[in-house]
């Protein structure tokens, strides 16, 4: 299952409470880090959803917001301590008496002093129970849509790899046929100079043009390196790293073949292995 690192989720419950609202944003990123902005009174549950999100989400840079609006036939109700107030009254009124020109002290002036008004707790408990419950639906969007646009990905995949996969066989077709017109030419060159071939001397030259120009291994190795990548792609794991790195060893062989080219058809393949390989990497950067 390919899964993209680029996505964004969007869930909220209503109840008798108001509406609370999740989102979730997600980039690539080398790990998984996620960023939480939650309610004061959800925060003892940010353990709670590090857990669910490692659950659905193993790599990405995760954006997490949470929202509550309270309803609005829901009223805000103060305490006030009537104790604390009689106590800052006195107190105000024992020290205008000792003033000259006393100023005079209002509600709102008592009302500012701490300890007379308060707000009470209010019981989140019903809240906290859906915002997990709201978490969980989230990240589980969240996942199925990072599947669906990971999952467009797969054709451009397997058409780069269905090309490179050709190139890497009209390469190996050609190189009988590319080794035969290097003896050719040598032997031409050797004519041209007037040098008595000398049997040992050809076939000497005849190996060290083998050697050099030998790329069965590289062949090989491309092949594998292919095959790998589309089994890696069938895997339900993340595969990002892999794939990453699958994509370097593809690149370096291709390099490999392109500086032991022997023939500018040899050239041009290479190259265009090497255009379809930076093609498919700057696509695995954003697959977790």
């Amino acid at each position: 299952m390919i899964r993209s690192m680029t996505s964004f989720a969007r869930k909220e419950v209503r109840g008798d409470w108001g509406t609370l609202t999740c989102e979730i944003r997600t980039v690539n990123h080398r790990y998984l880090e996620p960023s939480f902005r939650l309610p004061e009174a959800f925060r003892e549950l940010e353990n709670r959803f590090r857990e669910a999100l490692r659950s659905g989400v193993k790599r990405g840079k995760v954006d997490i917001s949470m929202r509550l609006q309270a309803a609005e036939e829901v009223t805000q109700s103060f305490e006030i301590s009537d104790e604390m107030a009689r106590a800052v009254n006195e107190a105000a009124n024992h020290i205008n008496r000792m003033l000259d020109n006393p100023a005079h002290i209002s509600a709102l002036d008592i009302l500012r002093w701490p300890g007379v008004l308060s707000v009470p707790e209010q019981d989140y408990s019903a809240v906290r129970s859906e915002a997990v419950d709201l978490f969980a639906e989230t990240v589980k969007e969240l996942v199925e849509v990072r599947q669906r646009e990971g999952e467009r990905l797969r054709p451009l995949f397997e058409d780069r790899l269905d090309t490179m996969a050709s190139l890497v066989g009209e390469v190996r077709q050609s190189m009988p046929q590319l080794i035969d017109a290097q003896e050719k030419q040598l032997r031409e060159r050797f004519e041209k100079a007037r040098v008595e071939l000398d049997p040992d001397r050809i076939a000497q030259e005849m190996v060290m043009l083998a050697q050099k120009s030998d790329v069965a291994e590289e062949l090989d190795r491309l092949d594998a390196h292919i095959g790998e990548v589309r089994d890696t792609l069938q895997t339900d794991e993340p595969i990002g790293r892999r794939l990453d790195f699958l994509m370097q060893e593809l690149n370096r062989e291709a390099n490999t073949l392109s500086s032991k080219s022997i023939d500018a058809g040899v050239t041009r393949a290479a190259v265009d292995l090497k255009v379809l390989i930076e093609q498919i990497r700057e696509q695995v950067q954003n697959i977790e």
